[in-house]
């Protein structure tokens, strides 16, 4: 997500998050004369113990902390498996799963 909408404090995370776009960007153009496709899943706050500290609020753009909402990650799988199920002839490029409530739009 950090790839559309950075957080404060994460210049190095936000970068690493560009670099996979652009790996993806090549990989699909570079794959296709021999039949390789590549496709992006941006995540969203998952429930995971990663993510625990979302409920009790994390920093915003504006310098409030707030919580965040999470979703459960099966959701995830489930976009990961209809992802490589699909035919050859059809790809998923990029996909943003999160939660519906998060405040990816409207961070900055």
């Amino acid at each position: 997500m950090s790839a559309y909408a950075p957080r404060l404090h994460a210049a190095a995370y936000t970068v690493s998050k560009h670099a996979i776009t652009g790996l993806t960007k090549a990989l699909i153009l570079e794959g296709r004369p021999f039949g390789i496709s590549c496709g992006q899943i941006d995540i969203g706050n998952t429930v995971t113990d990663m993510s625990e500290r979302m409920d009790a609020g994390v920093l915003q753009a504006d310098g409030e902390t707030r919580p965040e909402p999470r979703f459960d990650v099966e959701h995830v799988a489930r976009t990961v498996v209809h992802m490589a199920t699909l035919p050859p002839e059809a790809n998923i490029s990029f996909v943003t799963i999160m939660a519906s409530a998060m405040p990816l739009y409207g961070r900055g």
